[in-house]
């Protein structure tokens, strides 16, 4: 069964500086109907104005996945600051929008993927790293398979050419294919397609998967989907895309929870 989740439909916030649109029920955006697709909680599509950002909060036990599509995300970090965190959501101790406190200690551009564990507990801010254009990515949430763990990060850049006409793995539970490993039962795939370009992968029928089309078109075992459209797979056994315009698509593999 495949549902197809508009890309019309789903929760947006702003504030100005941060132009959000949700997939699934996040912050002040709640439908019942969508809380999430197994384990894959949250999906936000995050536009941030130049030199703007998230000031200094926390989170914890939660698998947080950050893709980069334009411009630059820099992000600081304290792994051993634990005050005033509580699972998975944002506590803010730094005003939304600031600039940045001190030098970023990473930065990820377009084919960047960034996992963070938060674990039992950690401080981060995340600014758009340019001053002359927005950046746009994705913040992705996976229920993780441990708590109470250490905190940690891991990132690797996936360059346009090894994802063209292909999906690529770029996260998992193991680290499989050379992609970044994560807490959690899931795996991440990401792919350009264009033309006469096809990606098949056989799923599990046991699990979900989710089709994300971050920008472009194409269709997902027939049906068309456009940039910011998603497909919620239950009991599938193949998945195809095809007919690709301009697209740039991640896939999920995910426990029932």
């Amino acid at each position: 069964m495949i549902t197809v989740r508009p890309s019309s439909e789903r929760g947006r916030s702003s504030t100005g500086w941060l132009h959000s649109v949700h997939s699934f029920s996040f912050g002040d955006y709640f439908d019942l109907r969508h809380q999430g697709h197994g384990n894959l909680l949250v999906l936000n599509d995050d536009t941030v104005a130049p030199g703007k950002g998230f000031g200094t909060h926390g989170h914890r036990d939660m698998e947080i996945v950050s893709y980069v599509l334009d411009g630059a995300l820099a992000h600081q970090d304290n792994l051993h600051e634990r005050a005033g965190q509580h699972a998975g959501g944002p506590v803010a101790s730094g005003a939304p929008g600031d600039t940045p406190p001190t030098a970023p200690t990473g930065i990820l551009r377009p084919g960047d993927v960034q996992r963070m564990s938060a674990g039992w507990g950690v401080q981060h801010s995340e600014f758009n790293a340019l001053q002359d254009q927005d950046t746009h990515f994705l913040q992705i949430w996976i229920k993780p398979l441990f708590t109470g763990i250490r905190p940690s990060y891991a990132q690797k850049h996936f360059p346009p050419a090894d994802r063209r006409g292909r999906l690529v793995r770029i996260a998992s539970r193991r680290g499989e294919d050379g992609s970044v490993s994560m807490n959690a039962d899931a795996s991440i795939w990401a792919g350009l397609l264009d033309g006469s370009e096809t990606a098949t992968q056989v799923l599990n029928p046991e699990r979900l998967a989710y089709v994300h089309v971050a920008r472009g078109a194409l269709q997902v075992n027939g049906i068309v989907l456009s940039g910011g459209d998603g497909a919620l797979l239950d009991s599938e056994t193949t998945l195809t895309l095809h007919d690709g315009h301009d697209a740039e698509v991640l896939v999920f593999d995910l426990a029932r929870r």
